[in-house]
Order: structure tokens, then C-alpha cells, then sequence
């Protein structure tokens, strides 16, 4: 009886200890990364990325963390203002991901519209959130969740 009790106490501490799963939150987050979050609590979250770009555009600076399965970007500030994924680790809370159908998609996200060459949801327009699934023959190669800057 007692290794049984043992068995399962070690068996929960697994459990516990596994890490979380991967999500998507449609207008807010990848990666437990949220939208708006700094670039130090984006490390504290993530670690030290592993590659950092520089550049600028026609609204100015920019900073882009590069993780394994998320890119963050940091527009003109210190808060998160895009980030995106190729990852089809990446899931929303309804399994959509990178490498969904078309079908799968609208199947798994609720609101979502669709134009030639993608899908999303919000509003293309300036200072709001949008999250964009970009189709290749079909399926979802690339999801954007970030403010519209222009």
C-alpha cells in the first residue's frame, strides 16, 4: 500500500512540475507573452533572447526579440507592440495553429473573417489590436497578434 501512495505522490509531482502548454490568446498574447508587456518583463518571462534586430520604419525605432517559437516586437518604445509565430507548437485555447487548414481555422475561431491570403480578427485600423493568420495553399503558415500602427 505504501508504494503505491509513494507511486502516486511521485507521479503527481511529474504532473505538476510539466510545463505549461503552449497558447495563443487571440488579441493578447503568444508564448504567455502579452501585448504591451516591457522589454524586461518580456525576459523575465522568456529568458535573454537569443537574437536581438535592430531596425527603423516610417514610424521610427524598432526592437525585435527573437525566440525559438515567438518574435517580439518592439515598436518605437519599451512595449510589446506585435508578436508572431511559425511555430506550430503555438496553439490557441481550440487547437488552431500554425500548419491548420483553412477549414480548421474558421472551424476553431470564432469571429473570424477571412480575405484572400488570410484571416482575422479586429480591425485594420490604427490603434487597435489584431490577429492575423496568414494562409500559403491553405493552411496557416504565420500568426500576428499586435496593434495597428498606421
Amino acid at each position: 500500500m505504501r508504494l503505491v501512495v509513494s507511486a502516486a505522490v511521485v507521479v503527481a509531482l511529474f504532473v505538476a512540475a510539466a510545463p505549461a502548454r503552449a497558447a495563443i490568446v487571440p488579441q493578447r498574447s503568444i508564448a504567455g507573452v502579452a501585448l504591451e508587456l516591457t522589454k524586461a518583463q518580456v525576459r523575465a518571462k522568456l529568458g535573454a533572447p537569443p537574437r536581438v534586430r535592430h531596425g527603423r520604419n516610417d514610424f521610427g525605432a524598432w526592437t525585435q526579440f527573437v525566440y525559438p517559437r515567438v518574435e517580439v516586437t518592439f515598436q518605437s518604445g519599451n512595449a510589446v507592440t506585435g508578436l508572431q509565430t511559425t511555430s506550430p507548437k503555438e496553439r490557441t485555447a481550440r487547437g488552431a495553429h500554425v500548419g491548420s487548414t483553412k477549414a480548421e481555422l474558421v472551424a476553431r475561431v470564432p469571429g473570424l473573417k477571412c480575405e484572400p491570403g488570410h484571416c482575422f480578427l479586429g480591425s485594420f485600423r490604427a490603434g487597435r489590436r489584431v490577429t492575423e493568420f496568414l494562409l500559403r495553399r491553405g493552411r496557416v503558415t504565420r500568426i500576428v497578434v499586435g496593434f495597428v500602427i498606421d
